[in-house]
């Protein structure tokens, strides 16, 4: 068992370096979807209403009071 341990703990791999070039695509990607998703979840009301009626308001009612939006 301990061949095992110290067999396992020689073989280290450095950790992967990733380009601030490589990660800008996935920042950017991510930053639009959460910015998406608030506006859905926070703002999709009233007179920014992008959908008519209120089904997306009943869908994320929950999240709403959890993010501290006010709906009532």
């Amino acid at each position: 068992m301990s061949d095992l341990i110290a067999e396992r703990g020689s073989a280290r791999l450095p950790a992967p370096v990733v380009s601030p070039r490589e990660l800008l695509p996935w920042a950017l990607a991510v930053s639009v979807l959460m910015v998406v998703l608030v506006y859905f979840v926070g703002g999709e009301q009233g007179i920014l209403s992008l959908v008519s009626g209120s089904g997306v308001h009943e869908f994320v009612h929950d999240a709403r009071h959890l993010l501290g939006f006010p709906c009532h």
